[in-house]
């Protein structure tokens, strides 16, 4: 299995090494781990772009100091702090599209419930009303603090989410602007974190537990993205 670590330099080349080791692990057919803090952004969803308000809406995380990005996936914005907000992901090699969504989906969910147990929050599943990002593959525990998705392509999936390890109100604070000019449900008060469920605050061991847990008892080749982008 293949452990990227870090972050590219800017948001839009961090996105590209996602997609990238996406890329690689369906042409090599070995899985690939990569748990980092992406840089400082709301990251709006498919769905966001089409809403009337969506230009007052990047007007607000602009002027909350977080760069407006679009994904280019479904889903609802939302946030990282550039720090205190992880992206977790495991890439896997598939033969068939239409086979092992659930069972990627419960994987995960499960391995990221046990990484939290480790460090201090025993979370559940599902997410409080008013949610960001509203989803059925979510965990909980004094609010929403990881939501995680799925993104199935013909030779490689992809299960990968976000987790809050602090520094909730800033984030409550720019999505509360913001869904407010989407004009869509959010309670600033269901945003949840670690270390607001009383867990570690500290990022570098929530990553290296995350990581830990997901690539489980896999052998591993580690590599820096810096390094992974030359070898691109």
């Amino acid at each position: 299995m293949r452990v990227l670590k870090g972050r590219a330099g800017s948001i839009e080349r961090d996105r590209e090494v996602s997609g990238d080791l996406r890329a690689w692990v369906g042409e090599h057919r070995e899985p690939a781990v990569r748990v980092w803090a992406p840089h400082r952004q709301v990251a709006f969803g498919r769905i966001d772009a089409t809403e009337p308000g969506y230009e007052a809406a990047r007007a607000a995380a602009s002027d909350r100091g977080f760069p407006p990005v679009e994904r280019d996936v479904g889903g609802r914005a939302v946030a990282y702090t550039g720090a205190t907000t992880l992206a977790f992901a495991r890439f896997e090699p598939i033969e068939d599209l239409r086979k092992g969504l659930d069972e990627r989906y419960e994987r995960m969910t499960g391995d990221v419930r046990r990484a939290l147990r480790r460090l201090g929050v025993p979370a559940e599943r599902g997410e409080p009303p008013g949610a960001f990002c509203p989803g059925q593959h979510s965990l909980q525990r004094d609010g929403k603090l990881v939501g995680i998705a799925q993104r199935v392509g013909r030779a490689s999936a992809v299960t990968s989410g976000i987790c809050i390890v602090d520094d909730h109100e800033e984030l409550a604070d720019v999505l509360g602007a913001v869904y407010d000019a989407l004009e869509v449900e959010f309670d600033p008060d269901t945003v949840g974190s670690v270390a607001r469920a009383g867990g570690t605050a500290d990022v570098g061991v929530a990553r290296k537990t995350i990581e830990d847990v997901l690539v489980g008892d896999a052998e591993t080749t580690v590599e820096r993205v810096s390094d992974f982008l030359r070898e691109g």
